[in-house]
């Protein structure tokens, strides 16, 4: 391929301006749209959530990448030159190989810069953790913008129109738009089969940063692509009608190998990251790899808490802190567990504890384990942070309400948490062991209503 060539290809070519545009659009939608947040699986907090945040923006990268494709196909057509650049003595697949050169060039280049001010976000953080499974991610996303690229020039040169340009990138965000899948659950889904939405570049956006894509989504969704691709450099290439024909039979092949080869259920397309979950301990505290730099702060306050428990509950005291790794949807039960004292650093009430408070937070987890999930979006206050203040008051002397948020600085919650206070206290010593051991059951079992009755008086 002639240097010379390709530098005038990317000067002057739709090309450079695909990329621009797919580069804005991509920075516009990571920066100022999605912007940075607190939560655990926001893109700016670890590599892998950011990768799978990339991949969410194809459902609005890859129709500007084929469209703008097709629009660069035309080229020869517009120019009305087809017929001349027949008889040059190169071949045509020597001749298509410049502008595809260009556009993989420029798309290329477009997603590194969208994956590098990602991934400055995350180096900027407070994550140690730098796993290399967010690079196949990165790759197959790379891979679908220059696929697109690809098909949308041979269909535009195979049929040469004005509105075969606009037709492609609807058709494409049609495509995305059917097989788009959202994070509404604990695993992500969609309104047409996961084998079926898989075919799409996109994937929902990470709502738990312990999930990633499996490796046989990896695979499956690069044959396809490859067959795109190829599909896409043929039919640029090739001029005859029954060439144009035979230039099908690689994405439809990609097509019908990716369909053996990806998963058909969820579970099986959206898996936790093993090593990112593996616990990592300092005693019986014990945090996932991901997490390790918290580990530190988190291990002398775990263990405090645990002895706090073990002199109030005896033998019924959870022997270990544990980080939780089990998958869970909006407002969905937690796996709850007697022998640990299961924590998410997606908690609020973790996340705003220092010191003692936080202390008082894992003391209060340990008697009474809220089982719906407690994360920072959520608008509403439950009554869970009420029964944890109190049963950590109980067993460490003195009451305090644990911080939720800053919700606790209303003074009705302060009110009604001083009155469940005075409530409890005025009990006998054994009424009160009985209150605590009642709650912490009820907890367990998730019997809301049961645990709400501190706050009727119906507990007391």
């Amino acid at each position: 391929m002639n240097s010379r060539v390709l530098r005038t290809e990317l000067r002057r070519s739709v090309a450079p301006w695909a990329g621009i545009a797919v580069l804005v659009t991509g920075l516009l939608f990571l920066l100022l749209i999605l912007g940075p947040g607190g939560s655990t699986a926001d893109w700016t907090a670890q590599w892998t959530p950011m990768a799978l945040t990339v991949r969410g923006l194809l459902y609005y990268l890859w129709p500007v990448a084929m469209g703008l494709g097709a629009l660069q196909g035309l080229r020869d057509h517009r120019s009305r030159v087809t017929e001349l650049m027949a008889t040059v003595p190169r071949s045509t697949w020597q001749r298509a190989a410049v502008p595809a050169a260009a556009s993989v060039i420029t798309l290329a280049s477009a997603l590194l810069v969208i994956v590098a001010t990602g991934g400055t976000w995350v180096l900027l953080g407070d994550t140690a953790y730098t796993p290399l499974g967010w690079l196949p991610i990165v790759l197959v996303a790379a891979l679908a913008l220059v696929a697109a690229a690809l098909l949308g020039m041979g269909v535009a040169r195979a049929l040469p129109s004005v509105l075969t340009p606009p037709l492609m990138a609807v058709a494409a965000l049609v495509m995305t738009i059917l097989l788009q899948q959202h994070a509404d659950e604990a695993l992500p889904a969609g309104n047409t089969p996961n084998l079926l939405a898989q075919l799409s570049p996109g994937v929902a956006l990470p709502r738990e940063e312990l999930l990633t894509l499996a490796p046989s989504v990896h695979l499956g969704q690069t044959l396809w692509l490859l067959g795109m691709l190829a599909t896409g450099f043929a039919l640029l290439a090739v001029a005859s009608g029954r060439a144009r024909l035979l230039a099908l039979a690689p994405i439809l092949a990609g097509a019908a190998l990716a369909l053996v080869i990806l998963p058909a259920e969820p579970r099986d397309t959206y898996v936790i990251d093993k090593a990112a979950a593996e616990l990592v301990c300092d005693g019986p505290v014990c945090v996932t790899a991901m997490h390790r730099d918290r580990l530190a702060v988190l291990a002398p306050h775990g263990k405090e808490a645990l002895r706090v428990l073990r002199e109030v509950l005896g033998e019924d005291a959870p022997e270990t802190v544990r980080e939780e790794t089990a998958l869970r949807g909006p407002e969905g039960k937690r796996e709850l567990s007697a022998e640990a004292v299961l924590l998410d650093f997606d908690d609020p009430v973790i996340v705003r504890a220092k010191d003692e408070q936080l202390t008082r937070a894992l003391v209060g987890q340990g008697l009474a384990p809220h089982c719906t999930e407690r994360s920072s979006w959520m608008n509403s206050i439950g009554l869970d942070e009420i029964t944890q203040s109190l049963g950590a008051g109980w067993a460490m002397g003195d009451f305090r309400l644990i911080d939720w948020a800053g919700h606790f600085d209303w003074p009705e919650h302060r009110e009604s948490g001083k009155a469940a206070w005075d409530r409890l206290t005025a009990l006998s010593p054994a009424e009160q062991r009985t209150w605590i051991s009642d709650t912490r059951a009820t907890a367990l079992d998730c019997d809301l209503r049961d645990t709400r009755g501190v706050l009727t008086g119906e507990a007391f």
